[in-house]
């Protein structure tokens, strides 16, 4: 049976350690293994990187294996393709301002994130809790492809018995206002055919991204579950900015972000077998 797989990119920073600290909650009931990626700009670089990445695997000596690699590269496109040929189930990324990696803000980390076919999970200066993702956010906008991120959202809560709190944006229209209405019945059947307990919000349809984070901190919330459909927004309320606001939300929930994939309803991400 294949080791499941996450990939932490690290660039010494504070933050790149919680989202470190966010994988390793997320491997040890999943009993996955992490690759710790460091890319430099030269070859001359690579001998001081595996220096710094095995004092780090020797300062956490968790018990999840942590298996360092540094590449030769450009992170906005290395770090996606190591998780593919990595066959990884998710990558952990911390996104900060001035210091670390070509300012790998909230945008950078976009653009990443548009290069890669696996879920990133994207952190600030928020520490993981020791039970992971007690409670889930996950907006659902009348986008088909956001019924895809409810798998992934269905494994992470069934390890950590996770609640998960859908929202969706309110609509005057009768016949957007009725497909509301049915993406709240899918996903209540969904989550709770899955033995995952489930609430259901709506709210207004203006600021959505702002309402998101607003009702993720009014339920004290762990993570929040979004699609970057950034590329195909045209029945969605969340677009490239609102996306950007929500990764770099003030409250600094880590947050979700999977690609969509043309074709499929729902997503899976194998945390099984």
């Amino acid at each position: 049976m294949k080791s499941k797989s996450f990939i932490v990119p690290h660039d010494f920073t504070a933050v790149a350690t919680i989202a470190l600290e966010h994988a390793i909650a997320t491997a040890k009931p999943l009993g996955a293994e992490i690759y710790l990626l460091h890319v430099v700009g030269k070859e001359k670089d690579i001998n001081d990187a595996e220096k710094k990445l095995a004092v780090l695997i020797t300062e956490f000596g968790t018990g999840v294996k942590l298996i360092p690699s540094v590449r030769v590269g450009n992170i906005i496109e290395d770090i996606g393709d190591f998780a593919a040929e990595h066959h990884a189930e998710l990558v952990f990324m911390g996104t900060h301002g001035a210091q670390g990696w070509q300012h790998l803000t909230g945008m950078n980390a976009l653009k990443v994130i548009n290069h890669s076919s696996v879920p990133f999970v994207i952190v600030q200066a928020k520490t993981a809790k020791e039970t992971g993702y007690d409670d889930i956010v996950v907006p659902l906008d009348l986008n088909k492809e956001t019924k895809q991120k409810l798998a992934i959202v269905a494994n992470i809560a069934t390890y950590f018995k996770s609640r998960v709190h859908v929202i969706t944006p309110e609509e005057k229209d009768d016949f957007l206002r009725h497909k509301v209405k049915a993406n709240i019945q899918f996903a209540k059947k969904y989550f709770s055919e899955r033995e995952i307990e489930v609430t259901a919000t709506i709210v207004p349809s203006s600021g959505f991204d702002k309402e998101v984070v607003k009702h993720a901190v009014n339920i004290d919330a762990d993570l929040i579950a979004i699609m970057n459909l950034n590329k195909n927004n045209i029945l969605g309320v969340l677009t490239a900015n609102h996306e950007e606001y929500i990764i770099t939300n003030d409250a600094q929930i880590p947050v979700l972000i999977v690609n969509p994939i043309e074709g499929l309803n729902t997503l899976s991400v194998d945390f099984n077998g």
